[in-house]
């Protein structure tokens, strides 16, 4: 049986299969269009899953829909209705859109997959996605479920359990109280794009002090035992406005919201902090009364709030549940999949079997590439490539780029699925280099000199290098840990403060390690991740340094990479010094010359970020 799932319309769209209950394919839209978190309904998304199944249309059936747009449309009414007349202007904004579109969606859905046949929809609710994104691709029989977004249909967060095919929700709080969008009012306090920016504001808040962690929790939240809380609203635009927070925030606060393009001054800073640690505190808070009510030792978790890895390091750190396990594509796009999977194990009653560690595959659900397609792209493209004689001279080569301090674009296998790069198509450097964070961060991606990057590790040797237990498994890159004390080192100029903390020596690893001394690990295995394995195996051969860097095959305001032409257009507009695509390498030195205007015009094709 061949389920289809898709998030659409809203945030981040995306298409999933699922086969006879096993995950053949996934992937988000914005890889194909190149319009970074696309809405539109998937098309390419689709139509490379059918592809990747050996399926057409007439094949499919079920389409499986990520959430009930009708009872999502019913709380905009009765949500404009409670702030009439203040909502008007993001009601007349709305409105349109809703009677052109989300209202009718089976309509939209059937004219966008063009079939003739009337394949059967299912809605799911959106939180039931999640749910079930996040438990049947687990390895456990049993779990309690925790999903914390912005809003799905009227659930903001839901704990559930889940037994076998089964999910039962148990307790669920409601829009407008979320913990997603609190810290969306924060992220666009702080002058980042909501919905995409929020991962902006956990990197800011290590340099930054909670000052104002005691007002934030004294005036705009009453947050009970169970985490459960009700936001003070006369404080928020988004339930009926165009914008997250208004003038009482900023004069609760001091000061008005950051220009986007400003410096970011330390009580911007200060503020990342504070909502970052509410944010923990209100995480660790419905972990607890999640175990309590569930009586389950494993947690799996999903939604938007399940990416903020700080968090999810706290919450493991803490002890709460024996095993976490959190969904790589936490946010909508993963919706698709766990709406397809929900439909199988739960509407259908199929029984759960033959469990593995990872269902999820790696997360590597998306598109590869032959021989002969990569080469003409290249070639078309007038790339100087090399094509090595075996994967072995290949690894070789590449480890001695890294080790020399060079910068190389990695494009290997089949693309992931959700927003990390787990080194299918990644920028990877030696995280030994104390120049490494900016050379990436200023003349690679093109982005905020603070960003930290995550760190690539041998699995095995993952507890010499980090404060984690020996056999420690974090493939996806969704937890933090702080770095050992063994490498730790104290910075000689102590006195900087803010910003200009950047590039300070705080390890023998500088280029991953944050302010903090905090590390966003991904452990890499052969299980998971096999010829990224055996790179990194070569490279530990030469330097007997088993980590690297790792950071998103992008520049600010791009999506990830999707096909090979994508990765090499982002190679030549940026300063990497070489780019891998499956058997193939390329030297910087060796292309065509490229003007330096060539790199502007790469960036105005994409939005800011």
């Amino acid at each position: 049986m061949n389920i289809l799932g898709i998030s659409a319309f809203y945030h981040d769209s995306a298409a999933a299969l699922v086969q006879d209950g096993v995950i053949t394919a996934a992937a988000q839209e914005e890889r194909f269009t190149r319009i970074k978190h696309d809405p539109d309904f998937p098309v390419n998304a689709v139509r490379y899953c059918l592809k990747e199944g050996g399926i057409t249309l007439d094949d499919i059936d079920y389409v499986a829909f990520y959430d009930k747009p009708l009872l999502k449309f019913d709380r905009l009414l009765e949500t404009y209705l409670a702030y009439a007349p203040q909502g008007f202007r993001s009601f007349r904004k709305a409105i349109p859109v809703w009677l052109k579109q989300k209202v009718n969606l089976s309509r939209e859905i059937r004219a966008a997959l063009g079939g003739d046949r009337r394949i059967p929809l299912v809605y799911t609710e959106h939180h039931e996605s999640h749910a079930a994104s996040a438990f049947f691709p687990s390895p456990f029989e049993e779990s309690a479920i925790i999903t914390l977004d912005g809003v799905g249909e009227w659930s903001s967060s839901t704990i559930a359990k889940g037994e076998g095919n089964k999910i039962t929700i148990l307790e669920e709080q409601h829009f407008p109280h979320s913990l997603g969008l609190l810290y969306s009012a924060f992220t666009y306090y702080a002058g980042f794009r909501v919905n995409s920016g929020e991962y902006k504001l956990m990197g800011l808040a290590p340099y930054g002090e909670p000052r104002f962690y005691d007002l934030i929790m004294e005036n705009l939240l009453d947050l009970k035992e169970d985490g459960s809380f009700r936001l003070e609203m006369k404080y928020f635009n988004y339930a009926h406005g165009l914008t997250m927070t208004n003038g009482e925030f900023e004069r609760l606060f001091g000061a008005p919201r950051r220009d986007p393009e400003s410096d970011c001054s330390q009580f911007y800073m200060d503020i990342a902090a504070s909502i970052q640690k509410v944010t923990e505190e209100i995480v660790l808070r419905v972990a607890r009364h999640a175990r309590r009510i569930t009586g389950k030792q494993n947690l799996t978790l999903a939604g938007g709030v399940a990416l903020n890895c700080v968090a999810n390091g706290k919450l493991i750190a803490e002890g709460i549940f024996d095993r976490v396990w959190i969904q790589p594509a936490a946010g909508d796009a993963g919706g698709a999949l766990g709406a397809a999977l929900f439909t199988w194990y739960q509407l259908l009653e199929n029984p759960r079997s033959g469990q593995c560690n990872d269902h999820q595959r790696g997360s590597l659900l998306g598109p590869s590439f032959g021989d002969e397609e990569i080469r003409s792209t290249l070639d078309e493209a007038g790339a100087v490539h090399h094509r090595m004689d075996s994967r072995e001279c290949l690894r070789d080569r590449v480890a001695d780029l890294i080790a020399d301090g060079k910068v190389v674009g990695y494009f290997q296998g089949r693309m992931e699925f959700g927003p990390r790069a787990l080194g299918a198509r990644s920028i990877i450097g030696d995280a030994r280099s104390p120049e490494m964070q900016r050379i990436m961060n200023v003349k690679i991606k093109f982005r905020e000199s603070f960003r930290p990057f995550a760190p690539l590790v041998m699995r095995e040797h993952a507890h010499r290098y980090f404060e984690v237990p020996e056999g420690y498994l974090s493939p996806y890159m969704l937890q933090v840990a702080p770095v050992a004390q063994e490498i730790r080192r104290v910075p000689t100029d102590n006195a900087k403060n803010g910003l200009e903390r950047v590039n300070q020596l705080r390890s023998t690893l500088p280029a991953i390690t944050h302010v903090d001394y905090s590390a966003r690990i991904q452990t890499v295995d052969e299980d998971h991740h096999p010829e990224l394995y055996r790179l990194m195996d070569a490279f530990y051969r030469k330097t007997d340094c088993p980590v690297m860097v790792n950071t998103s095959f992008n520049v600010r305001g791009e999506p990830i990479v999707g096909t090979p032409a994508d990765a090499y257009r982002c190679f030549m507009a940026t300063n990497m010094d070489a780019l891998v695509v499956e058997d193939y390498l390329m030297l910087k030195e060796e292309q065509p010359a490229a003007r330096q205007h060539a790199i502007d015009d790469y960036l105005t094709q994409f939005r800011p970020d």
